[in-house]
């Protein structure tokens, strides 16, 4: 189950609706082997497409080294799908190289960027098998916001 507090969801949930029609991204760092997500970092979708997104190799070689210098992991992996459901495609399962993260999805399908709900759930990706799990939201906790 991944447990976010909900300052952290409606960070993500903002992200995608703002970035629509291009693919958000994004990691939710937290203490090595906690599974508490706890800084958010909005990361850029380098390939600035609709269908597909990847991280400039810069930020996130920055992104890896500022976790391991704070002693974190990433807890969750985040990206949108702007036309299609939030599951992991073909290309988001065989990306998946973070077998303790969670991954989220959010579809900005129904409502782009306009108000209106949007799907958000979250998976486990280990050797290419998906396992969707729930997600609680929780009240706020002592989330730092790096963006």
């Amino acid at each position: 189950m991944l447990k976010i507090d909900q300052a952290t969801y409606d960070a993500i949930v903002a992200h995608a609706k703002r970035d629509h029609p291009v693919e958000a991204c994004g990691v939710v760092a937290g203490p090595l082997g906690s599974d508490r997500p706890a800084r958010f970092v909005e990361m850029v979708n380098a390939a600035g497409s609709p269908t597909f997104y990847e991280y400039d190799s810069t930020d996130l070689l920055e992104l890896y080294k500022e976790m391991d210098d704070r002693d974190e992991e990433p807890v969750v992996i985040y990206h949108s799908h702007t036309a299609t459901e939030a599951y992991p495609s073909v290309t988001d399962i065989n990306l998946a190289g973070e077998p303790g993260a969670h991954y989220v999805l959010v579809s900005t399908r129904e409502h782009g960027n306009n108000e209106g709900p949007v799907e958000f759930r979250s998976y486990r990706i280990v050797d290419g098998e998906v396992t969707e799990e729930p997600v609680e939201v929780v009240a706020a906790t002592n989330t730092e916001e790096n963006r």
